[in-house]
């Protein structure tokens, strides 16, 4: 099997294990998300602390912290993952999945706008369409409920902050992880302890899923590592999707949460820029690749 081919079927693996991870914390929504947040951060710095051990990396969390500009981003990113962690978890539990996916769809939208602002990339007009049309998805969204989606927005603005701290640090992806979950690692801690184990002795089962939370956070992250350096980025971008769909699946027909005129407006405008994204991304994709196979055609002419 080709490489293209397993990072596509990675890529699609971390998508499926992040839009289904709401049912495991719908099934935990007994314990409160403080709780469960402070759990996922101890065992996915023992997951992520484990993988660089075995890979003989686990010095570099030292040179992580080596510079002052880099520690600071590394905090930055760790408040936002904490935050964007914290509100998910709370969402489920809370009976907000609904909202929550619509967080994610907007993200890799809100992304390319942020590219524009903070990088200076290039805003292809399809683009631009696409991040109008999540926009008017926010303002009608907030028209028909008479108060701002906050749990979309904060999922969406947290995690593309996250890239853009992710984007200028020179560290690889379990590095950074490992490094973000070790910052908050001591808040976490305090958290299990003065709440008597925060939910982790109400059974084995709780203690379990708990315990789990580490490989369901790791897992993943390493399929999409794995993908990111083996399928085009225009793929990645269209695949990533999959996700917030699975999410709003769970959310709907497995959850049963209410799904309003209101929603159903939002979420038609939210997967018409979907739609033009993709096609945007697809389509350039293919016109890099023709002037790749041309550049090589040219320089083997002249070879």
């Amino acid at each position: 099997m080709r490489d293209t081919q397993l990072g596509v079927m990675a890529m699609i693996a971390a998508c499926v294990v992040w839009g289904l991870s709401g049912i495991y914390y719908k099934a935990l929504s007994h314990v409160p998300p403080e709780q469960v947040l402070s759990h996922r951060v101890l065992w996915s710095f023992l997951f992520f602390a484990g993988v660089l051990l075995v890979q003989g990396r686990i010095g570099a969390l030292r040179a992580a912290f080596s510079d002052r500009r880099g520690a600071l981003l590394l905090a930055f990113a760790t408040a936002m993952i904490s935050l964007n962690w914290f509100v998910f978890i709370s969402s489920v539990q809370t009976g907000h999945a609904t909202e929550a996916s619509l967080g994610y769809y907007i993200f890799p939208l809100l992304s390319v706008l942020l590219g524009r602002l903070v990088f200076g990339e290039r805003l292809a007009w399809a683009q631009l369409l696409a991040v109008l049309l999540a926009g008017a998805a926010v303002a009608v969204l907030s028209f028909g409920l008479g108060a701002a989606p906050l749990i979309p927005l904060v999922l969406s603005v947290s995690f593309a902050l996250y890239g853009v701290a992710k984007k200028r640090l020179s560290l690889g992806p379990v590095v950074s992880v490992t490094a973000e979950v070790l910052l908050i690692l001591p808040v976490a801690l305090a958290v299990i302890w003065l709440t008597g184990g925060a939910g982790f002795f109400g059974g084995p089962g709780d203690a379990a899923m708990l315990a789990f939370s580490g490989i369901l956070t790791g897992l993943p992250l390493i399929l999409f590592s794995f993908a990111a350096k083996r399928v085009r980025l225009g793929t990645v971008g269209v695949l990533q999707y999959l996700n917030p769909t699975l999410q709003f699946l769970v959310a709907v027909l497995l959850f049963a949460e209410p799904f309003t005129p209101w929603h159903g407006a939002a979420f038609a405008l939210i997967w018409s820029a979907v739609a033009v994204f993709s096609f945007s991304a697809l389509r350039q994709e293919r016109a890099s690749r023709r002037a790749a196979m041309a550049a090589t055609g040219v320089s083997a002419q002249i070879r």
